[in-house]
Order: C-alpha cells, then structure tokens, then sequence
C-alpha cells in the first residue's frame, strides 16, 4: 500500500511540473497568436474598413485556439444595440486569460488596448495596434528567455519534489 502511495504521490509532482513547464511553452505561443490576430485586425480595420462585429468574426476564421475563441466571443459580444466596447472587450479578456497560458503583464496590455479600441480614426488606430504589437513584442521576448530558463527545471522539480516528499514519509 505504501508502494501505491508513493508512486501516486511521484506520479502527481511530476504531472504539476510538466503542466508546469507546458504553461511556460505555450505563452511564447499564444503571444504570437495575438499578435497575428491584431495585425490580422490592423489590415481588417485599415484596408477593408470592416465594422468590428465582422473583423473580430474574420479574424476567429483565421487564427488556432484559444486566441480565436477570444475573437469569437468579440464578435458574437457585438450587436447593433452594444454600446459599450470595453465592456465586452474586458469580459472576453478574463475569460481568454482563464483559458491561456498568458500572465498579468499580457492582460494589462490587452486591457489599454481595448480602451483605444474604436475611439479613433484608422490611423490613429493603426499606430495604437502598433504600439500594442511592441508592447507584446517585448513580452513574448521575455517569455522565451523565461521558457529557456525554467522548462527543464519544472519537469525534474516536479519529479524531485516527489521523491523527495516521497523519502520524508518514509
């Protein structure tokens, strides 16, 4: 019975460390994404002139989960009586960020983009996407240094933790 415990207990820690270090390969990922998506809306916005409610809609067509569920729910959000776009924007960014692998710094980023988001003409919004792709820019540069640093180093803590928890009960 100790046996059994003890490698339920190993089998656990590990499982955490490689969720663990999945999360920290994943978030480089969906930073990328995103930022596809908003030069996807960038050329939407800019060239087609598209509404937003069918920007958003073309956009979920053409990017992976979860950043396409993201824009789905923007775009379904959007009605013709909505008047209040940061609403839904913030709304759909908590339950983006619940599904991602994304940090606090990402949501802060999407939130003052979300403020800009329609306030202004295409050029002005053009240059707001602009400064958002750089501020994401930064980030996913610091999530591949962070990915680098702590992948390999969640999988064997995970392991180590349980061996080590493993041989204290002992």
């Amino acid at each position: 019975m100790k046996w059994i415990g003890a490698l339920l207990l190993i089998g656990t820690t590990t499982w955490i460390g490689f969720d663990w270090s999945s999360r920290l390969a994943n978030r480089p990922k969906q930073i990328r994404q995103l930022k596809n998506a908003l030069q996807i809306l960038e050329a939407e916005i800019v060239y087609s002139q598209l509404p937003l409610k069918e920007a958003f809609l073309n956009i979920a067509g053409q990017i992976p989960e979860p950043a396409k569920s993201f824009f789905r729910g923007l775009g379904n959000g959007l009605d013709d009586s909505t008047i209040d776009l940061y609403k839904i924007w913030k709304e759909n960014v908590d339950v983006f960020m619940q599904n991602s692998s994304l940090g606090a710094n990402e949501k802060e980023i999407l939130y003052q983009f979300g403020r800009t988001l329609g306030q202004h003409d295409f050029y002005q919004q053009q240059k707001h996407i602009q400064l958002t792709l750089s501020h994401l820019e930064r980030e996913l540069e610091d999530a591949r240094e962070e990915q680098y640093k702590y992948s390999k180093m969640a999988k064997s803590l995970g392991v180590l933790a349980g061996l080590f928890i493993v041989l204290l009960l002992i």
